[in-house]
């Protein structure tokens, strides 16, 4: 990508369509993050986004991207968030920003930010409420044979997966799991003979990615991810999970060491007085980007 400035170019926002994927694929790549253009692709499918856009002497170039991901009208994630190395620091973010909140209307809104990220983000109303931690590897070898019912999923058990997923995640994420169907693996967790959790596995990036996982309990969701990590020794593997699930030590001994993450944050911010417990919990998400 250009490292000139856009100081003495137009910058327009425009509608994020299929042709702008390869520019997108090398800003990712700039920012070295490891998504594949069938990530994109996936993500485009289920979200609507801007790229900036300068139109300078060498012809028109993607300066920055940004996908809002709706979920229903409960909720939406922003996510994607790139600006050309060349080109910060001169509002292209902020703009971007501005273009997805439109497109998310009044929907709450998550995402997951760096460091460097945070302050924009707050100056737009989000607040922190957690902290994300990527890990990712090379699996142990090990065998893990799960104290409960945990088995395939099939086409029957979708209804379920999505319910699951309703209560723990808070918005209805039909569209996502119909599209990962597409090209995921799911496996369900059942206590009592009812469906209780579910975990995924498609690849992603370097390897594969385990998430969503939704279960009860951490037990329910070592019994998830437990037989993935098991089935594929030496395979790279990646789970994004938060601070407060506990599983990162024992990740860690599954050989997926941690090796960075994010801040999570919301807008508006949650009320201070505690949500009724859910039956369920996330304890991997999806992918950062979709939480």
């Amino acid at each position: 990508m250009s490292k000139n400035s856009v100081s003495d170019k137009t910058v327009h926002c425009l509608a994020f369509e299929p042709k702008h994927l390869k520019d997108a694929l090398a800003l990712s790549r700039q920012a070295q993050w490891p998504h594949r253009l069938e990530d994109w692709a996936l993500t485009l499918r289920i979200s609507k986004g801007v790229v900036a856009v300068t139109e300078g002497p060498e012809g028109p170039q993607v300066v920055g991207t940004v996908l809002m991901t709706p979920y229903g009208k409960d909720a939406a994630t922003i996510n994607m968030v790139i600006v050309d190395e060349g080109c910060r620091g001169q509002g292209i973010g902020r703009r971007l920003m501005d273009e997805a909140m439109a497109l998310a209307g009044d929907r709450p809104l998550r995402l997951t930010a760096t460091r460097e990220g945070l302050p924009l983000y707050e100056k737009l109303g989000f607040r922190e409420v957690g902290t994300v931690l990527q890990h990712q590897g090379e699996a142990s070898p090990m065998s893990f044979v799960a104290a409960e019912d945990v088995a395939p999923a099939g086409a029957d058990d979708r209804t379920a997966i999505a319910a699951l997923d309703r209560q723990a995640f808070g918005a209805d994420r039909g569209l996502l799991l119909e599209r990962f169907a597409e090209v995921a693996s799911f496996t369900l967790l059942r206590r009592n003979g009812a469906p209780a959790g579910f975990a995924a596995l498609r690849d992603f990036g370097r390897g594969q990615v385990i998430g969503p996982v939704v279960a009860p309990d951490a037990e329910g969701a070592r019994s998830l991810i437990g037989p993935i990590v098991a089935a594929h020794p030496g395979k790279f593997l990646r789970v994004d999970t938060t601070v407060d699930t506990g599983l990162g030590s024992w990740l860690a001994d599954c050989g997926l060491r941690h090796v960075g993450g994010g801040i999570a944050m919301r807008r508006p911010a949650p009320a201070t007085a505690a949500p009724p417990a859910a039956p369920v919990s996330t304890f991997a998400l999806a992918s950062q980007a979709l939480g």
